[in-house]
């Protein structure tokens, strides 16, 4: 289909996936997206092939699958570089979809944090955000998000982006744990060059030598249209992050988000 080996990243939302991509970004033979709209455009063809007249009338599914193939060759055929890592929290649920695409078991990078520590983040972009707009989830949910334990509750839900991608993560380990590979947000920033090395080895690519002392921000988004101020903003250094979401939480949400950390 084409000479480009392609990788995915996905996982929990707030968990370095930014980061992640800016230092991989680093080796000349990685070219490393922000938020892809690719899976949106396979997804789209795939829902609207079977929604023409024609189409109905004579299905051809092998046609479909070679325009998906075709798709995902000419949406990536400007880039120069051997390697593709294509980031999207959604991929974890159409590993069948891309899969039949490129012919082959898929090899995906999951960004993994703990529950609370996530809580934590979304809290800080909230309390940034409100200062001068009105932040996500607060239009649809205005009683709920007036309190922090409300807001903890709107964004774990199956509905919301942190709860809808904590699910998606449950039921990829449960149906595809072959496939996945995952980077822990702590470990990441703690030991860099170990957490790198054993992507490599994961991926089966050769190890590189990156500088986290100066990691330039190279995937950069309009963070206006995600809603949170800053939401993409990466440190150009990569050190410790000290915990502080029970500070930020409090003991009892602390401790009811908890135990749905995801240990690996």
């Amino acid at each position: 289909m084409t000479n480009k080996q392609f990788y995915f990243l996905s996982g929990l939302p707030r968990s370095g996936s930014t980061l992640l991509s800016n230092i991989l970004a680093q080796n000349q033979r990685h070219y490393c997206t922000h938020t892809s709209g690719c899976l949106d455009l396979l997804f789209f063809i795939r829902n609207q092939w079977h929604q023409i007249v024609e189409h109905k009338a004579h299905p051809n599914d092998l046609a479909l699958m070679e325009v998906l193939k075709s798709t995902l060759t000419a949406y990536y055929k400007h880039v120069d570089k051997e390697v593709i890592f294509d980031k999207s929290r959604n991929w974890m649920q159409y590993i069948p979809l891309i899969e039949g695409i490129l012919g082959q078991k898929v090899k995906m990078l999951i960004m993994n944090r703990s529950v609370p520590d996530i809580l934590a983040s979304v809290e800080k972009l909230h309390q940034k955000t409100s200062a001068t707009r009105q932040p996500p989830g607060e239009a649809e949910h205005f009683l709920q998000m007036q309190t922090l334990a409300g807001r903890c509750e709107v964004w774990f839900s199956q509905t919301s982006f942190l709860g809808l991608a904590y699910s998606r993560l449950v039921d990829v380990i449960r149906a595809y744990p072959d496939r996945l590979h995952f980077v822990n947000f702590d470990e990441l920033t703690t030991n860099p060059q170990q957490t790198i090395d054993k992507i490599y080895d994961f991926l089966g690519e050769k190890r590189f030598s990156h500088d986290f002392n100066h990691v330039e921000q190279v995937t950069c988004e309009d963070d206006t249209l995600h809603g949170f101020v800053g939401l993409h903003n990466i440190r150009n250094k990569v050190e410790p992050v000290v915990s502080d979401s029970r500070r930020i939480l409090g003991d009892e949400l602390y401790f009811k988000y908890k135990p749905f950390d995801i240990v690996i």
